[in-house]
């Protein structure tokens, strides 16, 4: 799980990272921000992390402000040692309001309430784009066995010698008996855009979108592809509109 951490004292801070390194959640801090100017600037800058922890009184202002003005894209814990603001944090996005100095079990049941917010809305999702005819899993091959791999676990697909590949957000690679174009048919046209004639994406797995010359676009993803994945002029205008709405 990506965090970012905003908090202006930094043993606040520090403490809080060390927290999580002792929390089973595999939590990786993106960024230490400490006003919130530069939390203004990194998050138009960066795709949306998973999680958010935010001091509100900071030195430059309250960061109910910056949630109130931005469009976050990620639930927030906020960490603070005023308990008078929190019924203003649970309408700015905010799961949980934890009281300085925060304590190890209160921090790892936040983030279990974050777990089961979580899988509560994707079992939800899951039923909904089912009934629509939209797979929400693919049976795929290891070894003699047979592993069912969720599509939201799932970053592109690509193809290579006419094999047809899924690969996963950690990066395990496994071989498909689809065509592109049928395994295109059956996910969420929402969630995912087909780049060109080899790499099927979906947004999650999107980092960074740069210009090239004669209007295309080069795409880069995460886990990292192992060429460039570049948008033709003819799809670029189609795939911006994707991705913006």
């Amino acid at each position: 799980m990506k965090v970012v951490i905003i908090e202006d004292e930094a043993p606040a801070a520090a403490r809080l990272q060390k927290m999580l390194a002792a929390t089973a959640s595999g939590v990786e801090v993106l960024a230490v921000l400490d006003t919130l100017s530069g939390a203004t600037a990194w998050l138009r800058a960066n795709p949306a992390p998973d999680l958010i922890f935010m001091d509100i009184q900071l030195s430059d202002g309250l960061s109910l402000d910056l949630v109130k003005t931005m469009k976050i894209g990620c639930p927030v814990i906020f960490v603070t040692a005023y308990d008078a603001y929190w019924q203003e944090a649970f309408g700015c996005h905010g799961i949980d309001y934890l009281l300085k100095p925060v304590k190890q079990e209160r921090l790892e049941a936040a983030l279990r309430k974050l777990d089961e917010i979580r899988e509560y809305f994707m079992a939800r999702y899951m039923g909904l784009v089912e009934k629509q005819g939209v797979k929400g899993k693919f049976l795929v091959r290891r070894g003699s066995e047979f592993v069912s791999i969720r599509v939201e676990e799932i970053s592109f697909f690509y193809a290579s010698h006419k094999l047809v590949c899924l690969v996963r957000k950690d990066g395990a690679k496994f071989i498909l008996d689809q065509s592109l174009a049928e395994i295109e048919k059956q996910v969420e046209s929402a969630a995912w855009f087909r780049l060109n004639r080899k790499y099927l994406v979906s947004a999650a797995a999107i980092r960074k979108v740069s210009a090239l010359a004669k209007s295309k676009l080069l795409v880069e993803v995460e886990p990292a592809a192992k060429e460039e994945l570049v948008v033709s002029s003819e799809n670029s205008a189609a795939f911006k509109a994707w991705l913006g709405g």
